[in-house]
């Protein structure tokens, strides 16, 4: 293979890729990668204004995009999504689950209801996107590339995050389970792993209701991930989006049940 159609195969012209979580944080940088390198992106968000706000940013842009209000939770509306974008797009190239929430607390604290939440949108919102996005694109000759979101919570553990934990290595599992069983339709599902990363996720220790931002709590908070992390340094949202922009692209074509772990090294699985 020539090196320039290498470069090329990062490129995604042409095809149509939804991302849930599209936003704020991964989901819009995600967003924002696939659209730059030629995808049509519907950006998805349970806040509806934000996932047009993302959309708009692209279209300023020279790109092509469109916002859509979804709550993941909802096996319906996930399953609507993904009809009416097949409808109008004529099919669905790449699916990417991003969206996700954060609930913290010690394990023998937990409340119950705590768990269901978490569960209904890392787990099983994840779960509902695969098998919408996985029916339409086994009908397509060319088959597609699924990619969810997983998270080092999956490979090493930490205080209070039990059942986020629980739900990113449950997608770890998902995403193999499901590789295995529609990779004879030319569909291939990849997770990504990320390490601790700068987003609204993990801003909540130090964004002020306002918005702004505490930059002296942000520095408590990010010193010791930063000390912690082989590469000492923390990633950006842009540092996901080029994984996920990666195995979205035909440079992957050849990988499949794989999770990719742009984590600065704190875990070496």
């Amino acid at each position: 293979m020539e090196a320039n159609t290498l470069i090329e195969s990062f490129r995604v012209d042409g095809k149509v890729a939804v991302v849930t979580g599209a936003g704020s944080g991964i989901g819009k940088a995600s967003a924002l990668a696939l659209a730059g390198a030629g995808a049509t992106v519907v950006c998805a968000d349970i806040f509806g204004d934000t996932a047009a706000t993302t959309a708009q940013e692209i279209t300023d842009h020279g790109g092509t995009a469109h916002g859509a209000t979804l709550d993941v939770s909802v096996r319906t509306d996930v399953d609507a999504l993904a009809a009416r974008v097949a409808e109008e797009h004529g099919g669905i190239h790449v699916w990417c689950n991003i969206a996700g929430i954060m609930v913290e607390g010690p394990f023998l604290d937990a409340p119950e209801d705590d768990l269901d939440r978490i569960l209904s949108v890392n787990l099983k919102g994840v779960f509902f996107g695969c098998q919408a996005a996985g029916r339409v694109m086994v009908t397509q000759p060319e088959g597609g590339s699924i990619i969810n979101a997983s998270s080092a919570a999956a490979d090493t553990p930490s205080p209070n995050i039990v059942s986020y934990a629980i739900c990113k290595a449950g997608v770890v599992q998902m995403t193999k389970s499901m590789a295995f069983e529609v990779g004879k339709k030319h569909v291939r599902v990849n997770a990504v792993a990320p390490g601790f990363v700068l987003t609204g996720m993990t801003g909540r220790y130090f964004v002020r209701p306002d918005g702004t931002i505490d930059e002296e709590m942000q520095e408590a908070v990010v010193a010791p991930m930063r000390k912690y992390t082989p590469l000492r340094s923390i990633g950006e949202p842009e540092d996901i989006a080029a994984a996920v922009l990666y195995l979205a692209s035909d440079a992957s074509r050849f990988m499949t049940g794989q999770v990719l772990r742009p984590n600065g090294g704190v875990a070496m699985v």
